[in-house]
């Protein structure tokens, strides 16, 4: 499953939480976030229906009492101890981390003393690890953003697009189009769901359902539109692919190097084995990426790794169309990523997690679970 949003009237927090939930994400998933971060207590979430103009949507909103403003350590603190799943915790944190530099560096604040008071605190991280949580649960693989909107004049004192949201865009590849607007469109919090998650470009798919979040503002067109689907068979598109060569580096440390790296956006990441000069064994990583992800994830595995260097090259992919399915078996539902060529289906891959959950639910063997999984899937 891919998703594309598709940002004609801007991004929020609350409209990408409505979006993905209009789309057919479980509502649940919000309650569940708020437990994960022990925030029952001071959030609170409502959503109901709502039109603008002649189109209609899913509303969120995310209510934080008093004392929900807290520096941003805390707000770090609140995820790294959240029973989050493995990649919405590592988005959430990206997030967060792009957020409190781009604060700092414009109020002149170091990061540990930062108070997110523009951003709403507790709420923004529910919005963070709400959004990333619901495309997991929808079964989300990729995620794509449209070009942004980019206003004219001020809001307030501070001119537009907001600085914030400005700063969390540069140097992700995000295209931003002029708007005769004096009114903000594209959040801080909506830019960071995006930087932290979504390439910028347009794929060619198969759209299975579309999403409509609807934003505070009452004039019509206030909606972000999200599409749900499969990737075009045998579409082709560039990438980038980052090599170095490791021979000094922890396995636990190598291991974490690799989900930050897909968390970071990367599209795949390998390790290889080698052997070195003088005899010595060591490792190849290897890293494929969008063009626009490229020099950030080469300063990332300069920054993360004792490496001196990175290589960069260009490649050409083609790529077979997929989409996730949801089966029926005789130990419960469980999700399916569908192989298709030529629109004909060729090969079944049972999710991982699910299996997992049915073996510890069921007591069976993990391997007859998938196989299991896998047979219901081709029928």
């Amino acid at each position: 499953m891919i998703a594309y949003f598709d940002c004609f009237s801007g991004i929020s927090g609350d409209m990408a939480l409505g979006a993905l939930l209009d789309a057919g994400a479980d509502r649940s998933v919000l309650d569940r976030v708020l437990e994960a971060l022990d925030l029952v207590e001071e959030v609170s979430i409502e959503t109901r229906r709502e039109q603008r103009g002649h189109l209609g949507g899913t509303r969120v909103v995310v209510r934080a009492g008093h004392g929900s403003v807290r520096a941003l350590p805390e707000l770090e603190r609140l995820v790294a101890e959240a029973d989050l799943p493995p990649a919405v915790k590592q988005r959430t944190g990206l997030a967060l981390d792009l957020l409190g530099k781009a604060e700092s560096a414009l109020h002149g604040v170091p990061p540990e003393s930062l108070h997110l008071h523009e951003l709403g605190g507790a709420d923004t991280v529910v919005d963070l690890a709400g959004a990333f949580w619901l495309l997991e649960d929808l079964g989300v693989e990729a995620v794509h953003a449209s070009p942004l909107p980019a206003e004219r004049g001020k809001s307030g004192e501070l001119p537009l697009p907001a600085p914030a949201a400005l700063a969390v865009l540069a140097g992700t590849g995000a295209i931003l189009e002029p708007v005769d607007s004096a009114v903000e469109l594209v959040t801080p919090t909506g830019a960071a769901i995006l930087a932290a998650s979504a390439r910028f470009t347009r794929p060619a798919m198969r759209v299975a359902r579309v999403g409509y979040g609807v934003g505070g503002r009452e004039q019509p067109g206030n909606l972000l539109r999200v599409w749900l689907g499969s990737q075009a068979a045998a579409t082709a598109d560039d990438v980038a692919v980052l090599e170095t060569n490791l021979d000094d580096m922890a396995p636990n440390l190598l291991a974490a190097l690799v989900e930050d790296l897909l968390a970071a956006g990367a599209l795949d990441v390998t390790v290889a084995p080698v052997l070195m000069k003088k005899g010595r064994p060591g490792q190849i990583v290897s890293v494929l990426a969008g063009p626009d992800k490229a020099d950030e994830l080469a300063r990332h595995l300069l920054r993360s790794t004792s490496t001196l260097g990175v290589r960069v090259s260009s490649a050409r992919r083609i790529l077979a169309e997929r989409r996730v399915e949801e089966v029926e078996t005789e130990l419960g539902r469980a999700r399916v990523k569908v192989k298709l060529i030529d629109g004909e289906a060729v090969e079944w891959a049972p999710e991982y997690e699910d299996c997992r959950r049915l073996a510890r639910e069921t007591g069976i063997e993990l391997r007859e679970v998938m196989r299991i999984v896998a047979a219901a899937a081709r029928r």
